[in-house]
């Protein structure tokens, strides 16, 4: 065996041991209080019944059900509910009762961890080194987008809207490591066909993606300002192209064909039609921003690393960052039971690329302080929430 190959080998191990120790402590650390809510569940299962929507009325929790003509609808997009197709062959097989909610937030816990780990052998071979200090950082870094924020309460509910945040931020994770780490146009548009699937704002980061994977004839990266040879350079991605595009493209036809044939608009994903929702003031007019709920920088300290300088990525990054957080402000609300804001967990792959690539390869008392800090504010806010009722809506 070489020694890349044995190189190889032994990251995926460190990387594999340290996702499934994040998947058991969060399983063992969470309470899944909203497992009920399983409506992604529900219409894939009414989905290999061959309905689009529920024929009996669905119990009174599920109250963000959408009743319209003689179906009952929900406002998930289509690859949310997709991606509870498995879990619909369990329970159908007899396999499994229940929304296993609990389980799922933990696997996808443990695989962003994964991904985010191996994700930082973007930064160069300083990033992947096996010394202690380095692979120190690498850890410490792997687990804080989870347990270092507000993703370890707020996934740790483990109702269907959590679960959608959880996989849009495992799908951007690891559409960014076979996008940087090990090019893959293939997978890194399936993994982000997961993650805009589960969250339909993240299609304006498309363009992002392919920046990324794009490449020059003569190899290099890609130019904004080289206009001579952009003929030349689409006809030599123009693979690379079609292998990312050829998925997300799919789940957008099917998307605007599933939209289309309940609500009879390919724009209209049902959200409007939730009973209530239109007369709840804040959401008029769509683009005024709503100032409740907690900073993102007290419940994780550990964000003010952002600002500091450098970093590889750092305006691609930033940019990812802006406009998709325009688009969540543009929500009517900041998204109600929660703890600090839980919608800003699809910036988590973003910030994760910044704070990795600004800071030195070797860990720091300040970052470990940070990471500290967060980590037990986190703690106190999942135990609250998910352990006690101290916390009530």
């Amino acid at each position: 065996m070489t020694p890349e190959r044995r190189d190889t080998v032994r990251q995926f191990w460190i990387a594999a041991g340290l996702s499934l120790f994040a998947a058991l402590a969060f399983y063992f650390s969470t309470n899944a209080t909203l497992r009920d809510l399983d409506y992604t569940s529900e219409i894939a299962s009414a989905l290999l019944r061959g309905d689009l929507g529920l024929r009996e009325k669905p119990p009174e929790w599920l109250n963000e059900m959408i009743p319209h003509g003689d179906r009952y609808y929900s406002a998930f997009p289509l690859g949310a509910v997709l991606s509870m197709v498995p879990i619909a062959v369990l329970q159908k097989a007899g396999l499994i009762h229940n929304f296993p909610g609990h389980v799922l937030a933990a696997l996808i816990a443990g695989l962003c961890v994964y991904f985010f780990f191996q994700l930082a052998k973007a930064f160069g071979a300083d990033y992947a080194s096996h010394k202690s200090t380095s692979l120190a950082r690498r850890i410490l870094m792997a687990l804080f987008p989870i347990f270092g924020t507000w993703t370890w309460c707020n996934l740790g509910f483990g109702g269907a809207w959590q679960i959608a945040l959880g996989l849009a931020l495992m799908g951007q994770t690891a559409a960014l490591y076979f996008s940087l780490v090990r090019p893959s146009p293939f997978v890194a548009g399936a993994f982000f066909t997961l993650a805009f699937g589960n969250r339909t704002e993240l299609l304006i980061s498309l363009p992002l993606y392919l920046y990324f994977l794009w490449r020059q004839p003569n190899g290099n990266g890609f130019s904004w300002f080289r206009i001579r040879g952009i003929k030349r350079a689409f006809r030599e991605n123009r693979p690379m192209l079609i292998r990312f595009l050829s998925v997300p493209v799919t789940l957008a036809l099917l998307t605007a064909a599933y939209n289309f044939a309940r609500f009879h608009s390919i724009f209209d994903f049902g959200y409007i039609h939730i009973p209530e929702v239109c007369d709840e003031p804040w959401y008029f007019p769509y683009i005024q921003p709503n100032g409740f709920g907690c900073s993102i920088f007290l419940a994780s300290p550990f964000l003010c690393l952002l600002f500091r300088q450098g970093g590889r990525y750092k305006v691609t990054a930033w940019a990812a960052i802006a406009i998709l957080q325009l688009v969540l402000w543009c929500h009517g609300n900041p998204g109600s039971w929660q703890f600090s804001y839980r919608y800003a967990m699809i910036l988590l792959p973003w910030m994760f690329l910044l704070l990795a690539g600004n800071g030195p390869a070797k860990i720091t008392v300040s970052e470990i302080f940070l990471f500290a800090v967060s980590v037990a504010i986190n703690a106190t806010a999942m135990w609250q929430f998910l352990w006690t009722d101290q916390i009530q809506p």
